[in-house]
């Protein structure tokens, strides 16, 4: 018995000193590591995935089958959920990616058939895998690419993709050029899939989000998004992650259909804790949702990870400097949250440790 005690006091020690609560939001240096907020903690699973550079984005499918944006290989990369490489498929410069309910990949990148200031133009890829026979190398590859004079000079990228249930879909937009009175960098595109009469269907571009700033501070803001994700249910929700000069840079809309003008709110309102706490992130590049309304967050400028529940109320949080480096991409599925690791070139993966079998 005197045995058994000691053993607990020693434990009692040991996570004591292994997880004090700091606080991540006076983190100036991205020091620190492990678990820092919450009781739980997460635990990674080895091996860690390796062989990419500079991963941007992290995306589990509908089959379900692993995707990652493998940005400075300039390639999709296909896995299964063991980690084994079914395909890859070259893309220059990949930056995010979704799958739609017909399971083609729609993925930001950019075309080299066309340069902007010797740089090859940002581009909307869709990858049609049920032709391909799930050959992600030979699948029919098409270019959703408007044919403005407009999109000739563009220089700024595609930043994030929300797919929703009807197939349609949202792509954020950021770049240079905000001072048009209709068309600016920094916005929400919406794509709808449009059936003609011989029976083809084209992705089509439909219009922008309105009232949403282009270089807002505040709430209802289009700032530099980073990355969007939208909720597996029969709504046209989002959260998107900014990187612009804003105070809330984690929003969550939501389409009030009630409202006197319909249109988008912010389902959550600033606070003095949780995801709507001012100035809460640093850099945050990522952003999904699991089946129970969880949030997770990847702040690139504080090297971790941060879970909220769909209140907005801080749970498991994690990371510092001597886990992550820059993680840009974050999914989760069946209890396990994957991590796109980008500044260490490489994909890991956690499970809480109460799932621990």
């Amino acid at each position: 018995m005197k045995f058994i005690r000691l053993l607990i006091l020693l434990s009692i020690v040991y996570f004591s000193g292994c997880s004090e609560k700091f606080d991540i939001n006076e983190f100036s240096d991205k020091s620190g590591s492990g678990n820092i907020k919450g009781d739980t903690v997460y635990i990674p699973l080895s091996p860690n995935w390796t062989g990419f550079s500079n991963p941007q984005d992290i995306y589990i499918g509908n089959e379900p089958f692993i995707y990652v944006c493998d940005t400075d290989n300039n390639r999709i990369v296909m896995m299964n959920l063991a980690g084994q490489v079914l395909g890859t498929r070259y893309l220059e410069k990949p930056l995010a990616l979704a799958q739609d309910y017909a399971l083609n990949l729609i993925v930001a990148a950019h075309d080299t058939s066309t340069f902007v200031d010797g740089k090859p133009i940002a581009a909307l890829f869709k990858i049609d895998m049920v032709a391909g026979g799930h050959n992600i190398q030979t699948a029919p590859l098409i270019r959703i690419f408007y044919k403005t004079s407009y999109d000739l000079s563009f220089k700024g990228k595609y930043t994030g993709i929300s797919v929703f249930f009807d197939n349609s879909y949202y792509v954020s937009r950021t770049g240079p050029n905000n001072t048009s009175l209709t068309d600016k960098d920094n916005s929400v595109l919406i794509f709808n899939v449009k059936k003609y009469p011989d029976g083809t269907k084209k992705d089509t571009l439909i219009g922008q989000i309105p009232n949403l700033e282009a270089e807002g501070t505040g709430l209802l803001t289009a700032n530099q998004i980073s990355s969007m994700t939208s909720f597996k249910r029969k709504n046209i929700d989002f959260i998107m992650t900014l990187s612009g000069n804003t105070s809330f840079k984690t929003q969550w809309l939501y389409y009030n259909y009630s409202g006197e003008t319909p249109g988008y709110e912010n389902r959550l309102f600033p606070s003095e804790k949780g995801m709507m706490k001012i100035n809460k992130f640093s850099q945050p590049e990522a952003v999904t949702v699991d089946n129970s309304g969880n949030i997770f967050i990847a702040d690139a400028g504080k090297d971790s990870i941060f879970k909220f529940n769909p209140f907005g109320d801080e749970m498991q949080s994690f990371g510092g400097a001597s886990v992550f480096n820059k993680p840009s991409g974050v999914a989760f599925f069946d209890k396990v949250l994957y991590v796109a690791d980008a500044g260490n070139n490489r994909i890991l993966r956690f499970v809480l440790s109460t799932d621990i079998q």
